[in-house]
């Protein structure tokens, strides 16, 4: 490609030229790289993100497929919507299953990945040349427990000659510190860290990518973001179904794995942390790191644990299963910026309700003339999924002759703002972060270390049954015991006011 042709290509495609690449998808038959990963990378694809000439995708699994065996599975879960209106939707998806070929191997023996390596090496000369600068991204859309040996035959004989080299590795990493430590020593002996992708797809959701964004970019909360105004922070997982055919995995890891360590401990740290020096990868995460050797132990007052009534109806859970399928764990952390505001980390499944959202709760507004504190405090709420939005609520007049006060919101849906806009799936931009070679989003090694030995004592603790473990009703809100313990914590609910997101007004 000339240098007059390379200016001329948008600017998200020049962001990832620098000859072929090969994506390989390892685990490619299984329910993650169907529903996830090979939809996200042709979304990818198709909105020109890829280069088109010098692409190639690869999957890698023990299931005997075909290359159009597995095209045929992976149709369904393709989406066409938003293309080229010169191109039918059927035309985009059978060209991106075109460029997709299929290996089958075992994990654990070196014949499948030396016959992997040929056939990427035979598409690279193919679409590139024999000298020409190539690319390889290797996704493990795998069980963690076959990470090392994988891992470790992909250094033997998958390594790109003519160009990089990076592993996406999928949570979970380890089950606690020292099972962290021990994959931690034996990938970091096979790649170094700008080579490893730990991927933790709460951080690709588009509400947490504008944190940084709104807390530094907007001199309103600047002044406030503090102990000073805020009363407590609740980040919140809901989920209105059981474990749905995922009991095995689940009864194994339960929710403080499973969602509280990784997802909302990475959403904490991005609401908590000091501003950055600058932009760069490093320097945020450095303050990350920072927010996470201030937290204190977690103590067991500051925890309640449940488990919805019929989770052991599943055949795949141990009729004798104590694992929590619900959790509240109080962290605080010991600066200067928030010393005394409890940092409220909920998630369960089989809940009333599906949301995950950051709820940011003002003090209550001192010299009360308008009895503010009958219609409930100030909260900024982000609202993760579904239906991604950023709302205030505020207190206003009534209109009417009266001077009553009232509740209502000051609201940012972004449905209904940016309807124009096609809002990326998590999978999508980290992906096209890890080809652009940007590790913002992605946890680094101290990182992770730092998140297990926050946590790593209290789920000793829940193994030894040391905590109580409390019943609650499917479809319920939880425990009681769990709003009894955010409301100790501050934490006032609002009777009476229900935000609807903009779509179904």
């Amino acid at each position: 490609m000339d240098c007059k042709t390379y200016a001329r290509l948008p600017s998200a495609v020049r962001s990832v030229q620098g000859g072929c690449l090969s994506i390989v998808i390892l685990g490619a038959s299984g329910d993650l790289a169907k529903k996830k990963t090979f939809p996200a990378v042709f979304n990818l694809f198709r909105q020109g993100f890829l280069p088109e000439h010098q692409l190639q995708f690869f999957g890698y699994a023990r299931s005997r497929l075909s290359d159009q065996e597995l095209r045929d599975r992976l149709r369904g879960y393709l989406k066409a919507g938003g293309t080229d209106p010169s191109k039918d939707a059927a035309t985009v998806i059978n060209h991106f299953l075109s460029l997709v070929t299929y290996t089958s191997g075992a994990y654990d023996t070196e014949e499948g990945f030396i016959k992997l390596n040929e056939i990427i090496s035979f598409h690279e000369v193919a679409k590139g040349g024999k000298e020409g600068p190539t690319r390889r991204l290797f996704y493990l859309a795998l069980p963690p427990s076959v990470y090392p040996v994988v891992c470790k035959l992909i250094r033997q004989h998958c390594m790109n000659q003519r160009g990089w080299t990076r592993v996406v590795v999928e949570k979970p990493f380890g089950k606690d510190l020292a099972s962290a430590e021990a994959l931690s020593n034996q990938l970091g002996e096979l790649f170094t860290e700008d080579q490893l992708y730990r991927i933790d797809h709460y951080l690709g959701k588009e509400i947490v990518q504008n944190l940084l964004v709104m807390r530094f970019a907007n001199r309103i909360f600047v002044p406030i973001w503090n102990r000073d105004n805020i009363a407590n922070i609740q980040i919140v997982f809901k989920e209105d179904f059981g474990t749905e055919g995922r009991g095995g995995y689940f009864d194994e890891y339960g929710i403080v794995r499973d969602i509280i360590q990784n997802h909302l401990l990475q959403v904490l740290c991005l609401v908590a942390m000091e501003k950055p020096v600058t932009l760069t990868p490093e320097h945020i995460r450095d303050e990350k790191v920072k927010v996470l050797k201030a937290i204190e132990s977690i103590k067991d007052k500051d925890v309640v644990l449940g488990q919805y009534d019929t989770y052991k109806d599943d055949p795949t859970v141990a009729p004798n299963s104590t694992t929590p399928t619900f959790a509240t764990v109080v962290l605080r952390i010991n600066n200067e910026r928030w010393d005394g505001v409890p940092f409220i980390l909920k998630a369960g499944k089989a809940l009333d309700s599906r949301k995950a959202e950051i709820r940011v709760q003002f003090k209550d507004t001192p010299g009360d003339i308008f009895k503010c504190k009958k219609q409930g405090r100030n909260e900024l709420v982000m609202r993760l999924q579904p239906s991604e939005a950023m709302y205030m609520k505020v207190t206003v007049k009534q209109p009417g002759l009266e001077m009553s006060a009232t509740q209502s919101e000051l609201d940012l849906s972004y449905h209904q703002r940016y309807q124009d806009i096609v809002i990326p799936e998590a999978y999508e931009r980290l992906i096209l972060d890890t080809i652009r070679g940007d590790q913002q989003h992605f946890v680094r090694r101290d990182e992770l270390k730092v998140a297990w030995q926050i946590f790593t004592p209290l789920l000793h603790r829940i193994e030894e049954g040391k905590l109580p473990l409390i019943n609650y009703k499917y479809g319920s809100r939880g425990p009681l015991e769990a709003d009894e313990l955010t409301e100790r914590e501050g934490y006032v609910r609002t009777s009476g006011y229900i935000w609807i997101p903009s779509s179904l007004k």
